[in-house]
């Protein structure tokens, strides 16, 4: 199981004493929530072999598989595949993560003249962003390879089982197609086929990103239902417990630490993950984050000695030499700086340990936005902005 421990602003164990009431409350709202079909960790089997099948297809036939998403459609699995650098001969490259049409040429460019596949990941698949470049991709495999038998088996599309303008063009077209359940945001999709069938293309070992979630699910529900109260058996907890008390105590910014550079990216799907979920009523904790030891030389001054609004949380994971070092020293110094500091620590960088890391994440998340009284599944915050650039369409 995951480790974690804090150490409040006087330099005290947090932990000690820590009511976790109100959080395994929240679990129990979780479990009966319509969105939360995350929590078992669920992969149909049938549907594993399907990503396995064609994720080979890809490798065989094809240099880069490029991944067509924005947000949890695509933040996921780059985390993942970023973190492990996997050495699989199909590179993966991503589009639609913006409107930026320098990025798309970009990526337009760097497929000239190679075989490659594309993954388009949308539910309704009317998203601007993924839609747009869609369409430059379908124009870029008919300019490679002409005939529609061809474009049409290098075009897979995870998106909604029943209907929706992706669901029926791949149905029209006869693209190969996996499902986003209906039960999981896109925000908590990585362990589904909207992950799963880009790292299978990668190289990452998906049985054992699967195993560490269920490992990580089974564990804790194990103490959960002999109704500890122990913080060391329930970390998921403490840590959305002490996030939330310290929120009301006016912390309002958490910022997420790593000393490995391949990790940013995790970071980016932890913002993600948080920002979305409690972000909502004119309250929630922002998300931010830190590459040590490179942004304790732009950062570190603010962190150590600017306003004390600010929670630290160190994503652990064994390191070497110096960077074991700068990571030791950095958490002592800035535990003096009177702040909250969380240490979650993992065994490995490896597969099983992130899918481990991913479930302790979603669950903290999910429980954690509970306390604070909102709802970790939607996001109508988001829409304003798509409304927005509709009209002026």
């Amino acid at each position: 199981m995951i480790t974690f421990s804090a150490t409040n602003p006087e330099g005290g164990d947090d932990t000690k004493n820590l009511d976790l009431s109100s959080a395994k409350r929240a679990v129990e709202e979780i479990r009966s929530d319509p969105m939360a079909g995350w929590l078992p960790a669920p992969i149909n089997r049938i549907e594993l072999d399907k990503i396995k099948t064609l994720a080979k297809r890809v490798n065989d036939n094809s240099d880069y598989l490029v991944c067509i998403g924005i947000g949890g459609s695509y933040l996921g699995h780059k985390a993942i595949i970023d973190a492990l650098e996997p050495t699989s001969k199909t590179k993966i490259l991503y589009a639609g993560n913006n409107l930026s049409q320098k990025s798309l040429d970009k990526v337009l460019d760097e497929i000239e003249g190679k075989d490659f596949s594309i993954n388009v990941i949308s539910k309704s698949g009317t998203t601007l962003e993924p839609s747009l470049a869609f369409e430059a991709l379908k124009a870029k495999l008919k300019e490679r390879y002409k005939y529609d038998d061809r474009i049409r088996s290098r075009i897979f599309a995870t998106t909604d089982a029943r209907h929706g303008a992706l669901h029926d063009e791949a149905e029209e077209m006869g693209y190969e197609t996996f499902i986003v359940p209906d039960n999981i945001g896109g925000r908590y999709s990585v362990l589904t086929a909207v992950g799963l069938f880009p790292l299978a293309v990668a190289g990452v070992n998906i049985d054992a990103l699967l195993d560490g979630a269920r490992k990580e699910k089974g564990e804790f529900f194990e103490n959960f239902a002999k109704n500890s109260n122990v913080p060391s058996e329930l970390p998921a907890l403490s840590y959305a417990t002490l996030r939330q008390r310290y929120h009301g105590k006016y912390h309002d910014v958490e910022v997420l630490a790593v000393f490995e550079p391949e990790l940013q990216t995790f970071e980016e799907w932890w913002k993600q993950l948080f920002g979305e979920s409690e972000g909502k009523g004119g309250k929630g904790i922002f998300p931010a984050s830190v590459v040590y030891t490179t942004d304790l030389h732009s950062l570190g001054q603010y962190l150590q000695d600017g306003r004390r609004n600010i929670m630290e949380t160190f994503l652990k994971f064994p390191l070497e030499g110096y960077n074991e070092i700068a990571e030791k020293a950095t958490i002592a110094a800035h535990k003096t700086g009177k702040i909250p500091v969380f240490e979650i620590e993992v065994k490995n960088l490896d597969a099983e340990n992130l899918g481990r890391l991913i479930y302790f994440f979603e669950l903290a998340c999910a429980v954690s936005a509970k306390i604070q009284g909102a709802n970790p599944f939607d996001q109508p915050g988001v829409e304003l902005y798509k409304q927005n650039i509709k009209s002026m369409l």
